[in-house]
């Protein structure tokens, strides 16, 4: 079976959290091929503004000026990414620290130039993920993508996730929030299709954030992700947990 788990950077901002993550995913089965992605939005927030700084969005995007793009590859491919791999090394595995950037795991071009360089994810290459995975390597991508004549973009955490698993030919795309699933009149909604993800969005059930995720996940599906689950990255062993059968969070597929 292969996984992709992709963890949001609210989970990675303590070392405690980041040490129980790490042992976690660290102690899955070793049947289960797995790769991670993860962000880092509020790490790189708190380093511009160390830097005086200010973070600007537009449309809930980051403008991405010279001086950012410097930044995101300072947090999101550097420390970021780094003190989750030596996390996860601490914990038993033999993770590798990436970028979508090498091998052109996730190949971008400009999404909009009032944005700057952010990147819109054009086309994904699993190849090295599958040649990690098949000897036992743990490749940790942060997102951070790029081009073929050497330009590099900040891209969604959640659209990166959704390249890689896309072109890692992924069974399961795992989602771990700081939220516990999809909700809807105060309940968590245990199965979503496509349909269904598109009648919150329109409602204006979902926004923002999960707006974004459910698109992404949306997104996965399309592509052949066999199913897509959003779950709370808090909850102790919540990816065995999954991969048990146990039902947790929201799970979305084209079928229910």
């Amino acid at each position: 079976m292969r996984i992709l788990v992709k963890l949001g950077g609210s989970l990675l901002d303590t070392p405690s959290e980041r040490q129980r993550l790490a042992g976690d995913l660290a102690a899955l089965p070793a049947r289960v091929q797995t790769v991670i992605v993860h962000g880092g939005g509020k790490q790189m927030t708190r380093f511009l503004a160390e830097r005086g700084v200010e973070s600007k969005f537009v449309d809930g995007l980051r403008v991405t000026t010279p001086e950012v793009v410097d930044a995101i590859l300072k947090v999101f491919a550097g420390s970021v990414n780094h003190e989750l791999v030596a996390s996860l090394v601490a914990a038993g595995a033999r993770a590798v620290g990436l970028s979508g950037i090498d091998a052109m795991i996730a190949e971008a071009e400009q999404l909009r130039e009032d944005l700057g360089a952010v990147g819109r994810i054009v086309r994904g290459d699993g190849a090295l993920l599958e040649l990690l995975t098949s000897n036992g390597y743990l490749p940790v991508v942060a997102c951070v993508a790029g081009d073929r004549q050497g330009r590099f973009f900040n891209v969604n955490a959640d659209q990166m996730a959704v390249a890689c698993a896309a072109g890692f030919h992924a069974d399961k795309l795992f989602f771990l929030t700081d939220v516990e699933g999809v909700k809807q009149d105060g309940r968590i909604l245990p199965v979503l299709t496509p349909a269904a993800c598109q009648q919150l969005i329109d409602a204006g059930v979902a926004t923002g954030g999960m707006q974004a995720k459910l698109n992404a996940a949306c997104d996965g599906l399309a592509r052949g992700v066999g199913e897509v689950v959003i779950v709370p990255g808090g909850r102790p062993g919540v990816v065995n947990s999954l991969l048990a059968g146990e039902h947790i969070g929201t799970r979305l597929a084209v079928h229910t």
